[in-house]
């Protein structure tokens, strides 16, 4: 099924949450997935579910991809829970393209509307069958309420959507006083910082049972739920150790280890873009600068986005980790960053509370502002030679970043994107490049570029072979 809504902040998390949570513990295997670009809400769901969540992007990736990635990851499963993202039609343009609508169409799913019922009552049934006859071939087939202010608020609305829409409202969540969730300016608190995350997923689990018909939801999925059984223990499925190896059967000669930074600083992953590098001949390998003095041998490495500034002083009193990282790259080290990897690899972060000195990488200097600098798809078409990409290639990813360049010291030749859509590094340009390190605000998809995973890989083997000799 998919959770749909008709706006962002209306709920749909915290509903996808719960009802993944409530249908595990009650003894089924839920597949969760994400619709669009996100990381954050990707790990609150994977978190419930007690396995990955992937990530389904028209944009980024090809219908057929989609489609394949979808069965390939249900298979063997009880039920699939999508979170669609922003409202149900939303879009890039007039048709419908990127729209949560266009997913469940191309999937042929239920879908659920979630909405937030705040200060309103019959009127929200004229929304519903508007939602209803915008796109018939969307099969919206419930609704659940959120922020009901009584009994009396959610029958008014419960019977003015019923009797004039003709679908069942299957769930009405109260206001809640509790803060389970803390927010922050990407939305959600990622997991990794939410020392009770567990905590949380388990009262939003009751709160599920509590206030939404879990029979109707498990009809939707065409699910066969056993009685409810005692709750589960709700662990990060993504959360691992600093040099943990991540590897696949049938190790060859020729596999290199890759390191991968993750942990509160350094989150956001696509499970696909590691499974892409395994798939390619890597071993991960999981390091940290916030737990860790030095770097552990690797040919490669992949720092990517998340919230260094966060940790900013932590990360510039490991000297010795930055140091090392800079003199590798010096030396050729194949690494690509993202986002906040990018940040990191540059001279330093400046915050109110001080000036804060990063790897040194690149001769960068961020600093942060209290909107967007870059939020959304970003396209951009390769046009100089790189480590990891052919020149005359396009890329489709995005971006969503509070951090700017407030000193740039490099050659602006260096960059190998000429962003055609989003915001980029600097005068329309993304992609710094410096030896073997290639560092850029945008993200990409390991689904929609199939290129970048063999590419890192080739570039580790290479290393690798060079410091052999």
């Amino acid at each position: 099924m998919v959770i749909a809504a008709l706006r962002g902040g209306s709920g749909k998390t915290i509903f996808s949450v719960g009802i993944i949570a409530a249908l595990r513990n009650r003894g089924a295997t839920v597949a969760p997935f994400k619709k669009g670009p996100d990381y954050i809400d990707a790990g609150w769901l994977a978190l419930a579910a007690g396995r990955p969540c992937y990530n389904l992007d028209t944009f980024l990736i090809d219908a057929p991809i989609i489609e394949n990635s979808y069965r390939l990851h249900t298979d063997g499963v009880d039920a699939a829970v999508i979170e669609g993202n922003r409202g149900i039609y939303d879009c890039i343009n007039t048709e419908g393209q990127t729209s949560t609508a266009e997913l469940a169409k191309l999937l042929d799913l239920p879908v659920i509307l979630c909405l937030d019922a705040t200060k309103t009552t019959r009127t929200m049934a004229a929304v519903v069958a508007g939602c209803l006859q915008f796109d018939p071939a969307v099969r919206i087939q419930a609704v659940v309420l959120n922020h009901v202010a009584g009994a009396r608020h959610e029958k008014i609305l419960r019977d003015s959507i019923e009797q004039y829409c003709g679908i069942p409202v299957i769930g009405a969540m109260p206001k809640l006083r509790k803060q389970s969730f803390p927010e922050r300016h990407m939305g959600l608190v990622p997991t990794y910082e939410h020392r009770w995350a567990q905590e949380a997923v388990g009262v939003i689990a009751e709160l599920a049972e509590k206030y939404i018909d879990m029979t109707a939801v498990a009809g939707l999925a065409q699910v066969r739920l056993p009685d409810r059984s005692a709750a589960v223990t709700f662990k990060n499925p993504t959360a691992v150790r600093a040099n943990e190896t991540t590897t696949v059967a049938a190790a060859a000669t020729d596999r290199v280890r890759i390191g991968v930074v993750r942990d509160s600083a350094f989150q956001f992953y696509y499970p696909e873009n590691l499974d892409a590098l395994v798939q390619a001949g890597a071993d991960l390998v999981v390091t940290s600068p916030l737990y860790e003095d030095t770097l552990p041998d690797v040919d490669a490495l992949y720092i990517g986005g998340g919230f260094p500034e966060t940790h900013a002083a932590r990360l510039s009193k490991n000297v010795v980790y930055r140091e090392q990282i800079r003199q590798l790259a010096e030396a050729g080290l194949p690494i690509y960053a993202e986002c906040g990897g990018l940040m990191y690899l540059g001279r330093e972060l400046i915050l109110e509370e001080g000036t804060f000195a990063m790897a040194g990488v690149l001769p960068l200097s961020f600093g942060f502002s209290k909107r967007p600098q870059g939020h959304g798809y970003t396209i951009v078409r390769v046009d100089r030679p790189n480590p990891y990409f052919k020149v005359g290639q396009t890329l489709k990813g995005h971006e969503f970043h509070y951090s700017n360049v407030q000193v740039w010291d490099a050659d602006l030749a260096k960059t190998a994107f000429a962003s055609e859509r989003g915001s980029g590094l600097r005068e329309g340009r993304d992609g710094l490049c410096c030896n073997n390190v290639l560092a850029t605000y945008t993200h990409i998809h390991a689904l929609g570029t199939p290129e970048w995973g063999p590419a890192l890989v080739a570039q580790a083997r290479a290393y690798r072979a060079k410091q052999a000799r």
